[in-house]
């Protein structure tokens, strides 16, 4: 039995070919066992997808039961769902394994499925190897588990800026998600990973994607890549924390081996000194409350003690029972258990002895100042945004790197100018952003006004009567402070007073990515 796929050129063209003509996509997937039955296998539940398969033999339904499903399949079926690669291929590349005690019978040796991810230049497909789910295996994960395309890997994928040529460092590839969506845009694409297994995975992905833009290095953190900088660093860290404890496993794709957030701590930092000027870091992590004090300002700490810019949303906050419930479950282990119990125990100690109140979860951005600066020291006007949204993306999700993009260039062109400058800039609505308005009966006056924002983060903005008379002539004609003067005349108000007023209100609203600076 092959412990990783096997890195052999020609049988993965042939793989490669089958997958294509049987038409192994997302989509398809779908649309062969139905929206309910995709519904239950996001939540762990493969029965009804394989009850819609029953009595199919199309190649894709083949596929989708040894590949995506885990089940065994007949050699003989495998023949005709692989015209190019046959059974005996498989077995070669290490795809699937004889079932003991039954020769025409074959097991599935590893996870294969299409993955797509929607951004502003549109969808993405990839077939992505991982190491076998807990679906297939019925149990518990192996410590050096290879771990697949998930919501935060995807989320991770979507988030990336979108930004042509330069290169990027993919910190902990894993499977080589990130580096595969990185690949689109950079020149260069280094991948590293603590995981000799990791990278297995992760060369096989890149080979059967045809794409031969990475560079793949093995060691922990930053070591791979000592004195070297980059355009970007994009990385979904091994940040779960995870016990010091004789008897609890440690994941490798999941655990950093420091206590608590030591780990994301520790890629912040280190980002610094490998990103070149200008350069940007995105990652997932999460950081503790401890002692009621906050774990999103302590998650700015990191980076402001770096001396990096940052952007950093909170999407979830946890209590550490519901954080230790959430995590050994993801590896395997069930709850009413004996193991599942003492593993809680375990995880709640842990985080009494730091004196750990909640966990939170979100997004970092990061960004090496262009102009040198020093470690803590706040030179010039700085990118510092801690918030938090705890709303799900859904749609957004597809247009979101393309969204951080032009907020950082919005950010960027008016964080340098003072009110009077800023008064002199021509701006425009975003072309996703709507107005809505709420009367009590019989009221002239509105007692509710938002702009609502389509992509992005969704914001929703309160706006008062004098802000949005402004906005709402932001078309690029009139520069900011005549449009400002001209609202001021209309509601009798002192205009140098609606400027002081709307000033960082007009910022605010350029940092969302809601009012767009014109280029001059």
């Amino acid at each position: 039995m092959h412990d990783t796929p096997r890195l052999d050129p020609e049988l993965i063209g042939r793989l490669r070919r089958d997958l294509d003509a049987a038409g192994l996509t997302v989509d398809a997937l779908r649309e062969l066992w139905g929206d309910a039955a995709d519904g239950a296998l996001e939540r762990g539940d493969r029965v009804p997808a394989l009850r819609a398969l029953r009595g199919a033999d199309s190649a894709l339904s083949v596929l989708a039961r040894l590949l995506v499903l885990g089940t065994p399949v007949g050699r003989v079926e495998l023949d005709r769902a692989l015209p190019s690669l046959g059974s005996a291929g498989a077995l070669e590349l290490g795809l699937a394994i004889a079932v003991a005690g039954d020769a025409g019978l074959l097991a599935p040796a590893l996870d294969l499925r299409p993955s797509s991810v929607v951004d502003g230049t549109g969808v993405t497909s990839w077939w992505i190897a991982s190491d076998l789910g807990e679906l297939a295996l019925g149990g518990a994960l192996r410590t050096d588990h290879v771990l697949g395309i998930g919501g935060a890997s995807a989320t991770l994928a979507a988030l990336q800026l979108p930004a042509e040529g330069g290169s990027v460092l993919d910190l902990g590839t894993g499977s080589g998600i990130q580096a595969l969506h990185a690949a689109r845009w950079a020149d260069r694409v280094i991948a590293t990973d603590v995981s000799e297994r990791a990278l297995a995975f992760a060369r096989f992905n890149a080979a059967l994607n045809g794409v031969d833009r990475i560079e793949f290095r093995l060691g922990s953190l930053y070591e791979p890549v000592a004195g070297e900088r980059f355009d970007r660093i994009v990385t979904n860290p091994p940040f779960v924390i995870t016990p010091r404890r004789e008897g609890v496993p440690a994941y490798e794709y999941r655990d950093g081996g420091m206590v608590g957030d030591a780990l994301v701590a520790s890629v912040v930092e280190g980002a610094a000194a490998h990103l070149a000027p200008g350069g940007s870091a995105q990652l997932l992590g999460n950081w503790e409350y401890r002692d009621g004090r906050s774990g999103l300002d302590r998650a700015a700490a990191w980076a402001r003690g770096a001396g990096l810019e940052h952007w950093i949303v909170e999407r979830e906050v946890l209590d550490p029972a519901r954080y230790a419930e959430t995590w050994i479950r993801d590896g395997g282990t069930r709850p009413g258990t004996p193991e599942h119990e003492a593993l809680v125990d375990a995880w709640l100690d842990d985080f009494a002895e730091r004196r750990v109140d909640e966990v939170g979860f979100g997004y970092v951005l990061l960004r090496r100042p262009a102009a040198p600066t020093g470690p803590g020291t706040d030179a010039g006007v700085r990118l510092a945004v801690t918030e938090r949204i705890a709303e799900g993306l859904g749609e957004n999700l597809a247009g979101i790197g393309a969204h951080l993009a032009q907020a950082l260039a919005g950010w960027d062109a008016v964080a340098g100018l003072d009110d009077a400058q800023l008064m002199e800039q021509r701006l425009r609505v975003a072309p996703d952003v709507t107005e809505e308005r709420s009367h009590w009966p019989g009221e002239e006056h509105p007692s509710v006004i938002l702009f609502r924002q389509g992509t992005g983060f969704g914001r929703a903005v309160h706006a008062d009567t004098g802000l949005a008379a402004v906005v709402g002539v932001c078309d690029g004609e009139l520069a900011l402070g005549a449009i400002v003067d001209a609202v001021a005349g209309l509601l009798d108000a002192d205009p140098a007073a609606l400027r002081a007023q709307l000033a960082p209100r007009i910022r605010e609203l350029v940092r969302f990515g809601m009012l767009l600076p014109l280029e001059r």
